[in-house]
């Protein structure tokens, strides 16, 4: 890799393994990180240079995608984060991470690691299976020749027939999601709203007409964009998992410093069975 230009493709020029002759072990390959005394290099980049010139938006960029971002890109990855880092104590990350902070006070990585142990496909995983409806959508429509409306509708129907809801629609909190707006600002002004965001206002355009007002979600705006910057659908989950460490680490630290252990308790009914007589 030279510069800020290179492409992904440098990541996957590597040389086959070499087995070690003091060891005779095969090593770990990795085109990431190269650590070795006196220098640290992530995607070939020097850690110091990367400190003294660059955001950890653009680190995130680079870790992931092998190249440095433009202005743009740079700024939409950071919004991105933003957005995910919190969403209030009640969501089910953070009130893991608080619950698990209430009891035990001795390690902070154990509650942070509460958090995201709570996050997976019904909280923080609709950005990467909105993902993976765009890309699916997009396919259909270059290989039938659709329009984007066309494809958009076709895809809908497809989900409801299989049961499903279209991810990325829809808030318990938010009629329009603010954060969507500014996305796609962002996105437009930097040039970089392409297919991705195209295809999730088609979807939009879908479920309107069918009578349907669900706002586009943080989730299905952040797909749209991520789709755009080339990244795989994975990541749209992983995004969710670095931006909300972010927020897990204040809500930990403030259960700590707040309040006391154990003050967390959940009311619970019973409604099992009553009292009975062993045999």
């Amino acid at each position: 890799m030279t510069g800020p230009s290179a492409t992904t493709d440098d990541r996957t020029m590597a040389s086959a393994p070499v087995v070690s002759p003091a060891t005779g072990m095969t090593p770990w390959r990795t085109a990431i990180a190269d650590s070795h005394d006196g220098h640290i290099r992530l995607r070939g980049y020097d850690v110091t240079a990367l400190m003294g010139g660059r955001t950890f938006a653009d680190t995130i960029f680079l870790l992931h995608q092998g190249r440095l971002p433009s202005d743009a890109e740079r700024q939409l990855l950071n919004s991105i984060l933003t957005a995910c880092s919190d969403h209030g104590p009640g969501s089910p990350s953070c009130a893991t991470a608080r619950l698990a902070a209430s009891g035990n006070r001795q390690s902070l990585s154990a509650a942070i690691a509460a958090g995201i142990l709570a996050i997976g496909n019904d909280h923080g995983g609709a950005g990467e299976a909105c993902m993976e409806v765009i890309a699916s959508g997009l396919e259909r429509m270059h290989r039938d020749g659709l329009s984007i409306d066309d494809a958009a509708a076709q895809v809908l129907s497809a989900l409801r027939a299989a049961g499903r809801r279209m991810p990325g629609f829809g808030h318990r909190v938010h009629a329009v999601d603010p954060r969507t707006i500014v996305l796609f600002e962002q996105a437009r002004c930097g040039q970089v709203a392409g297919e991705g965001v195209a295809f999730i206002e088609a979807v939009d355009r879908a479920l309107r007409a069918a009578g349907k007002t669900l706002p586009i979600n943080i989730d299905g705006a952040l797909a749209a964009i991520l789709h755009d910057l080339g990244f795989p659908p994975a990541f749209g989950k992983l995004v969710f998992i670095i931006g909300r460490v972010a927020g897990l680490s204040a809500e930990v630290l403030e259960e700590y410093t707040r309040e006391k252990p154990m003050r967390i308790r959940i009311p619970v009914q019973y409604d099992g069975a009553g009292p009975r007589e062993l045999p």
